[in-house]
């Protein structure tokens, strides 16, 4: 009996220690958890350029939780997007994923970043028309993230084929570019980037995901299995 109440009220005091909607599965026993999948071992011709496990990023460093770079998605968003993918394919075409999920550790780093406003050396690239100091003011940075739930997904559509194999179509801004040229339907490009953007969006609905009205690449699955719950175990 008192091992039983002991037992209790260790896993009370862990409880206490996760913010609501926080999960403890996988977090540092090196496994996925039940219900996650690595999307590139789904689509064998997914191409990546996980920015977070690089220095190519809004921050100017590899981020928090990108141990691997690897792209991780629950297995109902990784179906989804593997469909994306089949639809593309016989055109020469195929998406480039930047970042899928990401654990609560990163979105914690993106916060402690915007908060140093003096830290503003890849300003010129990403953020060049607003004040790093209204970040969290006009919603670039959160201290939650739909990634963390682990069916939203970033990216933009490539060719897969002969010499423009990798390249992106012109979407008007690249990723992560803060400002209202990354909005979807922004009018600030010119036409053939809003017909890409157009084509991104409607073979990404059409698979069940949905947009996100200020970022052009930013899709999360409509009927994601974890709406609630925010994960935190890293990439490996």
């Amino acid at each position: 009996m008192r091992f039983r109440i002991a037992l209790l009220l260790l896993f009370l005091a862990l409880a206490l220690t996760l913010q609501p909607g926080q999960s403890l599965a996988g977090d540092s026993d090196g496994t996925l958890p039940k219900g996650f999948v690595y999307a590139d071992e789904m689509i064998p011709d997914l191409l990546l350029e996980l920015r977070y496990a690089g220095s190519h990023n809004f921050l100017g460093e590899p981020v928090d939780g990108y141990r691997k770079p690897r792209c991780i998605l629950t297995r109902e968003a990784a179906e989804a997007l593997k469909k994306v993918q089949s639809e593309l394919r016989p055109f020469g075409l195929g998406v480039k994923v930047f970042d899928a999920y990401r654990p609560q550790v990163a979105v914690d780093h993106f916060v402690r970043w915007a908060r140093d406003v003096q830290d503003i050396r890849m300003k010129r690239e990403f953020y060049p028309e607003v004040d790093k100091k209204d970040l969290f003011r006009d919603g670039y940075i959160a201290a939650k993230s739909s990634h963390s739930r682990g069916s939203t997904v970033d990216l933009t559509i490539v060719s897969l084929e002969g010499e423009d194999a990798d390249r992106e179509l012109d979407m008007g801004s690249g990723f992560d570019f803060f400002g209202l040229r990354s909005w979807p339907d922004s009018l600030l490009i010119p036409f053939p980037s809003r017909a890409h953007r157009l084509l991104l969006r409607m073979v990404m609905e059409k698979y069940g995901f949905k947009p996100y009205p200020q970022e052009w690449w930013h899709f999360t699955l409509k009927s994601e299995p974890w709406p609630e719950t925010y994960f935190n175990f890293p990439l490996h």
